[in-house]
């Protein structure tokens, strides 16, 4: 049962071929199982997930179940959760347990979800290969002395060697979507203010976006339409009308147009790559689609706008870390002030910090309009290259990441290498557009390659269609590391 998808366990439940206690105590044992090596999970509490279950058979059992009731899935550990330790991957939030559910905890909840754990990642989201934990790095499950991916690696992994059928993560430059092409699984970033960040401890309020991890799009779909909705609680939600975002699985792609930015397919992508992403357009091709070559000429400014406006929204977002109300606090320490600074830098791994006293640095007196202004500007301008090219295509392809897995400590040391990493994700959140990763090959050493899709402002449901009917054609999202399936 651990194999399948989200869709075919919810057909399990329904059709009583299974509990939802037994689905759950399988997961928990494959957990127990793996996860020492695999590091992916901070946090499980096995009676209190069977208790979930045993509540969800009993809501099947009334006839007022949901689609996804019974049905496990794993928390990111960003997003609080009432009467769980809550860290963040952070030695200063390592005694925090959250006295209330985050919104997507809250809706997921509702719907009758089994919590297995929460999931390792990137201290506060800051990372590319989920190395930054305080709680230790995520093994790749594919090749355990490779990176998963970040920040939302721990859920990636989870979702890959089959400990999980699906994951919550959360994505400000490319956080879901890189972990999900690395390992092998699906991801998707929602068009921004789809789905609520209530509850979700911020890094970058105008990037983080929460969204889905699973086996396939449609899986993807069936939880976004779990995920998504208004919540007054966040002033950038967005009143919608509700959709079913897998309305259009079933369309045919004749005439899709798919936009493929000659930006995408220049220096920095590894031949393993290329020649993946290639064999996906050429699957489009006989699906139908027709590709048109479109421009995004200041993609190639996303990192650095990204790395001057994310540190400057963190270094103000993590200033509540302070020792005082909750979190961790110095044991010892002279005054106020003193107290401050013992705790934030006992608290606070080495990237938070650099990206703390960027943000600090670009923020300040005498350098706010030469960086952050300026950055503000070349935001608009990236956007404004979307919008021009979706006036020639329907979707945009392109590798989600420049490489495969890479190896553990090989980037670690060149902060601006790590940050290359999401060159081609980063654009898609200055955008606030939505954008998904799926399976679309294998590259040197049997690494998974993952392919972005890339969709116009609140176009999720034809994103899901164009990635499904590829789904249908190949079965790379099928694949599982070596004794994960079993």
């Amino acid at each position: 049962m651990s194999n399948a998808t989200v869709k075919e366990l919810s057909e399990l439940l329904a059709r009583k071929a299974c509990s939802s206690v037994e689905l759950s105590q399988e997961f928990i044992n494959k957990i127990n199982g793996l996860n020492k090596s695999l590091g992916c999970y901070i946090t499980v509490d096995a009676e209190r997930t069977l208790a979930q279950a045993k509540a969800a058979d009993a809501r099947r059992a009334a006839g007022n179940a949901g689609v996804l009731t019974g049905v496990p899935l794993a928390h990111k550990d960003i997003f609080c959760a009432k009467g769980w330790l809550t860290t963040c991957g952070s030695k200063m939030l390592g005694n925090f347990v959250a006295p209330y559910d985050a919104h997507v905890v809250e809706r997921c909840a509702a719907e009758g979800m089994v919590t297995l754990g929460k999931t390792n990642m990137d201290e506060f989201a800051m990372g590319s290969s989920n190395e930054t934990s305080h709680f230790g790095p995520v093994r790749n499950p594919w090749d355990q002395q490779r990176v998963p991916g970040g920040s939302s690696g721990g859920s990636a992994a989870a979702v890959a060697a089959r400990l999980a059928p699906a994951a919550t993560g959360t994505d400000t430059g490319g956080s879901i979507r890189q972990p999900a092409a690395l390992t092998g699984i699906c991801g998707l970033k929602p068009t921004y203010g789809l789905v609520s960040r209530y509850g979700m401890i911020a890094f970058a309020s105008s990037l983080d976006q929460a969204g889905p991890m699973a086996r396939s799009a449609e899986d993807l779909g069936l939880l976004l339409n779990v995920m998504a909705g208004h919540d007054a609680r966040d002033s950038t939600s967005l009143q919608r009308p509700a959709e079913d975002y897998n309305r259009d699985l079933a369309e045919p792609l004749k005439g899709l147009r798919i936009g493929l930015p000659k930006e995408f397919f220049g220096a920095g992508m590894s031949a393993d790559v290329q020649k993946a992403t290639d064999a996906a357009i050429a699957q489009y091709q006989k699906l139908g689609a027709v590709p048109v070559e479109v421009s995004l000429p200041n993609m190639n400014l996303s990192v650095p706008v990204y790395y001057v406006l994310a540190p400057a929204e963190a270094s103000s977002n993590l200033s509540r870390f302070d020792g005082v109300r909750y979190g961790h606090r110095a044991a010892e320490y002279g005054d106020l002030l003193d107290m401050y600074k013992r705790s934030r830098a006992e608290g606070f791994g080495a990237e938070v910090k650099r990206r703390i006293l960027i943000g600090t640095y670009v923020l300040s007196h005498g350098y706010y309009d030469a960086y952050y202004i300026r950055a503000q500007k070349l935001r608009r301008l990236i956007a404004q290259d979307f919008v021009e090219a979706f006036k020639t295509c329907d979707v945009i392809l392109g590798p989600t990441s420049p490489t495969t897995a890479f190896k553990f400590g090989e980037k670690s040391a060149d902060p601006v290498q790590m940050y290359l990493s999401d060159i081609y994700t980063i654009a898609v959140n200055l955008a606030g557009l939505p954008g998904m990763s799926i399976p679309c090959g294998f590259g040197d050493g049997g690494l998974p390659v993952g392919l972005q899709i890339i969709g116009n402002y609140f176009d999720e449901a034809r994103m899901l269609n164009v990635a499904h009917q590829y789904q249908l054609a190949t079965d790379w999202h099928r694949r599982a590391p070596q004794g994960s399936a079993s």
